[in-house]
């Protein structure tokens, strides 16, 4: 196992994509965090989906990492991208078949590759997390929002949970990524379907039907870490990604096990 993680991360690690995802991190999670403040005064609104988030409320114990939650959508949408990518390239290359030869256990290949890719999403919620609390507590003097109870135990052990949130939500999106990246083995195809589902469909779903959004699995995930501009609970959320983790889980070890390595 520790074998095929240190080899997965041996690809992980490359310039092209770790910097490259890591910029993506930052510059998403800075104009989230950004917006959420700056936008404070819009009569548009400075949260998901239009909904207003007062000073009031990022005055609260957890107002320190709303803008950490509000980017576990699109960080999930990077995982799965990289999960997808990671899994599916092995096919194109041709790769898959060399790895079988020296690992011929597949499941314990796939674990130690789904370890592996994990791993480098906790790395993204870790920098985004560092992102996030940064410019929030840069720019809540300027747009006048109180600090005291930022830092109070109350707020550090909500921090815990938030972040755990996000990590899971994170993991979920990264679990479909490479349950399409086995299924569909090419890289281009299982980013473009994921990505306009979640991002296109999704949204047109739910903006048109009535209820939906609470069977959507996009709309579930993203919504874990997320206490503002959703209409359905957070069990709801966990119990609804939970089915559906299970679900692709289940599916993405059957097709590995038992389908041919050639693309």
């Amino acid at each position: 196992m520790i074998r095929i993680f240190k080899s997965e991360w041996r690809k992980l690690r490359r310039p092209t994509l770790f910097l490259g995802t890591m910029v993506a991190v930052v510059g998403l999670t800075g104009l989230i965090s950004s917006l959420l403040f700056l936008l404070l005064d819009s009569p548009r609104g400075n949260g998901r989906e239009g909904m207003m988030i007062t000073r009031e409320t990022l005055a609260m114990p957890n107002g320190l990492y709303v803008g950490f939650a509000n980017s576990a959508g699109l960080l999930g949408v990077i995982a799965l991208c990289v999960f997808a990518a990671q899994t599916a390239i092995e096919y194109t290359n041709g790769t898959l078949r060399n790895l079988l030869v020296r690992e011929p256990r597949r499941l314990l290949l796939l674990a130690g590759k789904y370890l592996a890719m994990v791993s480098f999403a906790l790395v993204t919620v870790c920098f985004s997390a560092i992102i996030s609390i940064t410019i929030s507590i840069s720019l809540a003097g300027s747009k006048g929002v109180s600090t005291d109870q930022w830092f109070t135990s109350s707020a550090i052990s909500l921090f815990g949970s938030t972040f755990g949130n996000v990590f899971l939500s994170v993991i979920a999106y990264g679990t479909v990524g490479m349950t399409l990246g086995l299924l569909l083995r090419s890289p281009i195809s299982s980013i473009s379907i994921a990505v306009a589902w979640i991002l296109v469909i999704e949204n047109i779903l739910s903006a048109t039907v009535s209820g939906i959004s609470k069977w959507l699995p996009g709309q579930l995930m993203s919504a874990i870490p997320v206490q503002f501009g959703v209409d359905f609970s957070y069990s709801r959320a966990l119990v609804g990604t939970s089915a559906y983790l299970l679900i692709f889980t289940v599916a993405a070890a059957t097709l590995f096990k038992r389908r041919d390595v050639v693309n």
